[in-house]
């Protein structure tokens, strides 16, 4: 099980650089070396833990505190020791003879116990609705099986398997500088497996490959879902190609081959960020695991990271085209030849989280279960002013289309799977590390000015956070590093002897660092939402440019804490959150409430007669909290709200808070930019028109207002969707059937212009300009 981030890494040349700025490049900074310590060193983190709420036993069991000793290592490295053999032609040679020693176990009469398989058989003989009736096996309905099991894999080719291995070694060497993996976390997966791995078996969209494509990777391993298995539920078709993909699945898990399952879409993908064919894939796991052809399954989330990702197309008319053979070959080509000569290249990290058992989480996971209701019911009524109080109940919002073989599970085990899809992608991203890149896109962005202490800062930061970093070294050479490959996005000025002035180019370069800096969100992401919260609870009492030491002498209360912190929770799309779905939101909540205050921005403050935040009281702990079961925090009174009206907290007047505060706010201000571009534009966008249509005008007023504001961070077609989606699911627009699909209008509710400026006026609150 997997979420991955994939893609081609490409740094593209200056077009046209001058002669000064091209010496600049060449030549060092002339500044001091300065290493990053302790951090980047042994003391670094050791991420990806379960979740101890769902999976406690897993959490225990599949970890040892040994493995976080253990170092990185570069995984496409090959040296003489990964051999079997010794001497000067192995170290030349070492690549091919690695390939060359990889066990592939055969694959013998995959066909006949495909055949033989309870829910083939079970379709043949009637026994289930659609069947082809009692005692008939009619020799048409084996070629059909044939032909569907054909389209789903074929037996891996051990010579193509090995000289595919030796290949993409070779290509990664000549793209990657190295790809870092740490020791402990495969120390850590082989021993949860208990057992040596397989040929590992991918899970791939066939609409994203030629019929040529598809037919080399099945023979390397690659699995393919059968269109017939969208097909309607009452559609023999349809039953037969899901119980030849559910037998396909269930021997493959008996068997103990890996499967690898990419549920996050890829990052020019435009829509969902969890994606519906990942989804079915975990579903014919999960079935496979209740019906009880195996005991148990071991999950690893995984996640991989890169310096730059390629250019994706994110034009919101394009329709990607099946890759095709050539095409690939083509690809590659002219990666190796962008890479020819070129001193600077990616570097990337593969992160294996701690596994856990799939039976502990079926378990486990359906008392996580409450009422939720959807965003309409929750936020309209607060954004036109009709009611304050927020309903205690979490928010129910999904953007992933559920497929056809999802549908043909009972509705709670499509609830099971859709959040345990949403659970592991939250631990993907959780543990993913931040890269070199990432850190100095952030502080460009926001025009930070030295360079150097400023990227150590952020840097510690991320760590202390429990968040671990995918580089390592001295912190000049990270920085050239970097510089080098957003050269393409910055200019570099010499201003003084050894000093240079780093200038992002403005339009798309704008837009290319803030997509960068958004791999630091999940990092601050708890305090992001916290400081935007105080910014909203702020906004109707001092003005927006008013000092820091006027707003800190306003006392901010609990209750008003959380209800702007709900508020935001509730705006911000499920996507971006990624909260884990046993995690309640006032339990959210609090822990934004402690990282506002571990991160000293805000104070408690006493009251005069208050009992002081400091005495728990054994007594009222023992009445109020001491019998609730260690999960079951998902009532308002079960975390002892009626007490909070007595407890304030100020903002930090400390020398940093106003920077940091600023620059936890901006965070998220491209998103929240979007939505209230996205506000004012109800007054003109032309309605009723189709989603893509009406996207696509969002998105053209988000570049026009960009180039007249300089705010290009927000002109992004992802943003355009993330808020046309947002709006629909608040109750602003409507969706409503016609015979060319369906087609947005404005509700009645925000046809006034009252209301559209109500709710422009409720996104703009949390916006710290």
């Amino acid at each position: 099980m997997a979420t991955m981030l994939e893609g081609r890494c490409q740094t593209q040349p200056r077009s046209s650089p001058s002669g000064r700025e091209a010496s600049l490049w060449s030549s060092g900074f002339g500044m001091k070396l300065e290493a990053v310590t302790p951090f980047l060193g042994k003391y670094r983190p050791f991420v990806g833990r379960c979740c101890q709420t769902c999976t406690p036993k897993s959490w225990e069991s599949l970890f040892h505190r040994s493995i976080t000793d253990l170092g990185f290592c570069n995984v496409i490295l090959v040296k003489e020791e990964n051999t079997r053999f010794r001497g000067w032609l192995v170290r030349r040679l070492c690549y091919f003879l690695w390939s060359l020693e990889q066990h592939i176990p055969p694959c013998q009469d995959v066909p006949q116990k495909i055949m033989e398989s309870t829910g083939v058989q079970n379709l043949l003989s009637g026994r289930v609705p659609g069947g082809t009736g009692e005692g008939q096996v009619p020799d048409l309905v084996k070629k059909e099986v044939q032909r569907i099991l054909g389209h789903i894999q074929a037996p891996p080719r051990p010579f193509l398997v090995r000289l595919f291995s030796w290949a993409l070694l070779r290509f990664l060497n000549c793209l990657f500088l190295n790809v870092q993996l740490h020791k402990g976390q495969m120390k850590m997966v082989q021993k949860a497996a208990q057992a040596g791995l397989g040929v590992l078996r991918v899970a791939w969209d066939s609409r994203a490959c030629s019929p040529a494509l598809r037919a080399l990777l099945r023979k390397l391993g690659g699995l393919f879902l059968p269109p017939e298995a969208s097909l309607s539920l009452d559609s023999s078709e349809g039953l037969l190609a899901r119980a030849v993909v559910q037998a396909v699945i269930e021997q493959l898990l008996v068997s103990g081959q890996p499967l690898l399952i990419f549920l996050e879409e890829p990052p020019g993908a435009l829509g969902p960020r969890l994606s519906a064919l990942g989804q079915a894939w975990v579903g014919f796991v999960v079935q496979a695991v209740q019906v009880g052809i195996v005991p148990d399954a071991l999950l690893v989330p995984v996640a991989v990271t890169y310096d730059l990702v390629p250019d994706a197309p994110c034009d919101i008319d394009h329709a990607s085209a099946p890759l095709g053979l050539w095409t690939g070959a083509l690809a590659v080509l002219r990666s190796l030849w962008s890479r020819w000569g070129c001193s600077h290249r990616i570097c990337s990290r593969v992160h294996l989280a701690q596994p856990f058992s799939l039976q502990e989480y079926i378990v486990s996971a359906r008392s996580c279960w409450g009422g939720r209701q959807t965003l309409e019911q929750l936020l309209q009524p607060i954004v036109l002013g009709q009611c304050t109080a927020v309903p205690d109940t979490e928010k129910e919002q999904e953007w992933t289309p559920i497929t056809g073989p999802l549908l043909a599970l009972k509705e709670e085990d499509q609830l099971l799977v859709r959040r345990l899809s949403c659970h592991v992608l939250s631990a993907s991203v959780g543990s993913s590390a931040v890269m070199s890149t990432a850190i100095m896109a952030t502080l460009l962005l926001f025009k930070h000015q030295k360079l150097l202490g400023e990227f150590s800062w952020l840097t510690e930061e991320i760590l202390l956070r429990g968040f671990d970093v995918g580089f390592s070294g001295q912190l000049r050479s990270l920085l050239q590093h970097s510089l080098s490959l957003l050269r393409a996005h910055v200019a570099l000025l010499r201003i003084r002897q050894g000093d240079l002035l780093v200038v992002p180019q403005p339009g798309p370069g704008l837009t290319h660092l803030a997509q960068l800096s958004a791999e630091l969100l999940p990092v601050f992401l708890s305090e992001a939402v916290g400081a935007c919260a105080v910014r909203g609870l702020l906004a109707g009492r001092v003005p927006p440019q008013g000092p820091w030491e006027l707003q800190g002498i306003l006392l901010l209360s609990q209750n008003e804490l959380y209800r702007q912190i709900l508020l935001l929770m509730h705006l911000l799309p499920q996507d971006l959150l990624l909260l884990k779905p046993c995690q309640s939101s006032y339990c959210y909540c609090q822990e934004v409430l402690d990282r506002l205050i571990q991160c000293g921005l805000l104070v408690a403050e006493e009251t005069p007669g208050s009992r002081p935040a400091c005495d728990t009281g054994r007594q009222r702990l023992s009445r109020k909290l001491l019998w609730k079961p260690s999960g079951d925090f998902t009532d308002s009174d079960s975390d002892d709200f009626g007490e909070a009206d007595g407890r304030y907290f100020r903002l930090s007047q400390q020398s940093h808070c106003p920077d940091f505060f600023l620059f936890l706010c901006r965070l998220l201000s491209p998103l929240l930019k979007a939505f209230a571009q996205a506000a004012a534009f109800l007054r003109q966008g032309q309605l009723p028109d189709t989603e893509l249509g009406y996207t696509e005008q969002l998105f053209q007023f988000l570049q026009a207002t960009a180039q007249e504001e300089g705010i290009f961070e927000c002109a992004d077609p992802k943003l355009a969707i993330s808020a046309v989606w947002t709006f629909r699911d608040l109750g602003v627009l409507q969706q409503t059937p016609s015979p060319a699909g369906p087609r947005l209008h404005l509700s009645p509710t925000f046809a006034s212009l009252d209301n559209q400026e109500k709710l422009e006026q409720f996104i703009r609150q949390f916006i710290c300009s």
